[in-house]
């Protein structure tokens, strides 16, 4: 599989990485043997750089990486755990916690250190804590040799510049913005660069709305965007082709991203999109659709802390 360079890191990601939070039974209840599988499968296709979180079904996820990778040879794989945010309302990015944390994602995947730890959803909490307290604790164990590198994730691109203008930070996660509906994350890679980060790309599906599976109940979208994306799904059906590939094509295409991020606890998923990655997209059907989604195109909604957004686009009226 191709890979591109995690900014100044010295790290090379694959295109396609895997997003453990599936794991976590985020989406829907698993069965353990075939999310034990869709790992394997996964570091076997050559996505090998892994995404997970403490979040992701409280501890599930890493808990079950912990018994996936524990005959794999460490230096075949790159893993990445987050950490401040532990259930859906419990947020502690104290000092204290931040090496507690660490130490527990460590024991749960049985590993002696990870290649990248992010701050989990910043906008949830006055992100001057981040920048005092959190990173400085996080850059101590850095130098211990626990982590290797460190950044932060979340939704509203607005987090990445403030935290920017006070600190550095080797590495970024955004979700959701590098859609084929939304590519605010695009007119941030400038800024990206100029500072040495590395950007992930995570959810090019933007939790099933680019997708012919029904959305999850808590999705936020409005029901303009819904209908425009179910447009573009039936556009896609009538010429043969799943949205779902259109989408991951689409997110991957981006050179400027070092890696796209999905995850699914079902193996023949995996498989099917690391076969999608390699198919050249129909560039006249993207066409089709990009024009469909440009009325909602860079459609956001509002994440954690009203203050920590971006700005409300006029069409979320």
């Amino acid at each position: 599989m191709q890979r591109r360079p995690l900014g100044n890191t010295g790290l090379q990601l694959p295109v396609l990485s895997f997003g453990a939070s599936s794991l976590g039974q985020e989406f829907r209840q698993v069965d353990p043997g075939e999310a034990l599988r869709s790992v394997r499968t996964a570091l076997d296709l050559g996505m090998n750089f892994i995404d997970t979180s403490p979040y992701y079904g409280r501890g599930l996820s890493e808990c079950l990486l912990g018994i996936a990778l524990r005959d794999v040879p460490r230096d075949s794989y790159l893993l990445g755990t987050k950490l401040g945010r532990y259930d859906v309302n419990h947020f502690d990015f104290s000092a204290r916690r931040v090496v507690e944390s660490v130490d527990v994602s460590l024991h749960r995947m049985g590993v002696e250190h990870l290649d990248i730890v992010l701050c989990h959803d910043i906008e949830f909490v006055d992100m001057r804590q981040i920048v005092d307290e959190t990173i400085p604790a996080l850059r101590k164990i850095q130098q211990s040799g626990k982590v290797r590198f460190i950044g932060i994730s979340g939704y509203p691109m607005k987090i990445f510049r403030y935290v920017l203008e006070r600190t550095d930070l080797d590495v970024i996660l955004s979700y959701n913005h590098y859609t084929l509906q939304n590519t605010m994350l695009g007119g941030l890679v400038p800024y990206l660069n100029s500072r040495g980060v590395g950007i992930m790309n995570a959810a090019p599906f933007a939790a099933r709305l680019l997708t012919d599976a029904p959305l999850p109940a808590w999705h936020k979208s409005t029901p303009k965007v819904r209908a425009a994306a179910a447009d573009a799904a039936r556009v896609c059906r009538e010429n043969g082709v799943d949205i779902a590939q259109l989408a991951l094509q689409f997110s991957v295409a981006a050179e400027s991203l070092a890696t796209c991020i999905v995850g699914s606890a079902n193996p023949a998923n995996v498989r099917k999109w690391a076969e999608w990655v390699e198919k050249p997209i129909d560039s006249a059907l993207l066409d089709q659709v990009l024009e469909i989604l440009r009325p909602v195109h860079d459609w956001f909604h509002i994440e954690g802390l009203p203050e920590n957004n971006d700005d409300p686009k006029s069409f979320l009226d």
